[in-house]
């Protein structure tokens, strides 16, 4: 019997957690097509006289996108710190750190992994490397991998299988699937990688291999969720009513708008063959001739011509909904509404703008306490990837820190009045200053100008 690669995959979990698991990446993959777009379209009642308008506004995408900038766009700093090991060890461990990050493209990387997590809930770190390579950093979104923990340590992961389907074929054993699965055994991490058809059967690899590693080389992060949680939330779940309530008004105010602004012509009293030839144009002229049946009764009447202008009038009501359901949509994810009429009146120093900010800078550290632990993780398995596979020096006593950074105005002065003051006290050199603040465009050449300058004084 065969059985398909989807379940093939979920069989390996097991239980009630396989079936929760599959069922949760259809939710996911409908809440990507939501954050696209596709996913906000609705069905129109059939036989009406019009065609009613669909508009579409895609407020969830811009929200995400400005929530994982604000958190990322100024990419965190990852720095090594040793109270031990020299200055000279610790020095090179850094710029071997900082260039692997470079060349796995770790700073737009980060963007879109955290557009990942709020999206579909949680996404994964993923290292790759082995004996002569050097680590490269990936992050895969939740739709691609399914993991499972110790049973008695949720934070421990103790098997985590990747997969994607590479083309689609309509004929299932023409269909591949690449599959890799990490996973613990013996205090072994043990990889193995495969590609399958579209029944489960193996056609490529497969083979076991001893990574030679004591860990996973993986990290699952979980977006927000309870103690326990092994799915977590999405930031887009929450603004789907009202984004649908959002396209819903856009498009009945542009049907109102259409039925209403455009004046009737209405002819009272008026022969009808004199109606056939009106033209309605600039500087026409219309002969307008009162009908006969209506002279004989008696009084007086006489045909009109004018126009019926509609007294539709909503427009403060609509403005109204609309805005209190878009400003719902921000306060959902704290993120403040900052356009140019919302900012009138507002003065906008660095500590004002720090204020606007400020729910936003607190909602950001509190999903900080998940991220920050798995830069860390980040950090230390590149440094025991790189001893193990590469040979390299890990300084003793070396731990990792991780520094917050985010696009406001204020942050930069107060870091630069940090910085001084720990050129100040012999705990950063003048160059590393200059070359962070990118004072002078070398280092170097700057520091002999300003001795010179002071040998003069």
């Amino acid at each position: 019997m065969y059985i398909t690669p989807m379940q093939m995959i979920t069989a390996e979990l097991g239980g009630l957690y396989g079936s929760a698991v599959l069922e949760d990446i259809g939710k996911t993959i409908r809440l990507y097509e939501f954050y696209d777009g596709k996913g906000q379209d609705w069905t129109v009642a059939s036989g009406l006289d019009y065609k009613p308008s669909k508009k579409r506004v895609n407020l969830v995408k811009k929200l995400i996108k400005r929530e994982a900038g604000f958190m990322f766009g100024r990419t965190p700093e990852i720095n090594l710190r040793s109270d031990c090991a020299d200055r000279d060890a610790v020095a090179a461990a850094q710029d071997m750190l900082d260039g692997i990050l470079e060349k796995s493209r770790f700073k737009n990387k980060l963007i879109q992994a955290a557009r990942d997590c709020f999206i579909g809930r949680r996404v994964a770190i993923k290292l790759s490397g082995g004996f002569g390579r050097e680590p490269k950093v990936t992050f895969r979104p939740s739709f691609e991998f399914v993991y499972t923990t110790a049973e008695d340590d949720c934070d421990t992961l103790q098997k985590i299988i990747f997969f994607y389907q590479t083309n689609n074929a309509a004929e299932r054993d023409k269909q591949r699937v690449w599959k890799q699965k990490y996973f613990m055994n013996d205090g072994r991490c043990i990889l193995n990688e495969g590609v399958y058809n579209g029944f489960g059967q193996l056609i490529e690899g497969g083979e076991d291999v001893d990574t030679g590693l004591d860990f996973i080389p993986c990290y699952v992060i979980i977006n927000e969720g309870l103690t326990g949680d092994l799915l977590g939330e999405s930031d887009v779940a929450e603004l789907v009513d009202l984004q649908n309530a959002y396209n819903h008004l856009n498009s009945d105010d542009a049907d109102a708008l259409r039925f209403n602004m455009f004046p009737q012509t209405v002819a009272t009293d008026a022969k009808a063959e004199s109606l056939e030839y009106i033209r309605i144009s600039p500087g026409a002229l219309v002969d307008l001739q009162t009908d006969p049946a209506v002279m004989g009764d008696g009084q007086s009447r006489q045909a009109k011509l004018q126009k019926l202008e509609s007294g539709f009038g909503y427009s403060e009501r609509f403005e109204a909904a609309v805005n209190r359901t878009k400003n719902d949509m921000y306060d959902l994810l704290s993120v403040p509404n900052v356009s140019l009429e919302q900012l009138k009146g507002l003065m906008q120093s660095g500590k004002s703008m720090r204020a606007l900010y400020w729910e936003l800078i607190s909602r950001c550290e509190e999903k900080w306490a998940s991220w920050e632990p798995a830069l860390q993780w980040l950090a230390e398995a590149i440094l025991k990837m790189n001893a193990l596979y590469l040979g390299a020096d890990i300084p003793q006593g070396t731990y990792v820190e991780i520094e917050h950074l985010y696009p406001i105005l204020e942050d930069d002065f107060t870091e630069m009045s940090n910085d001084r003051q720990e050129v100040a006290a012999g705990l950063r050199s003048r160059a590393s200053y200059i070359e962070k603040w990118c004072v002078a465009p070398d280092a170097e050449t700057e520091l002999a100008r300003v001795r010179e300058e002071t040998s003069i004084q």
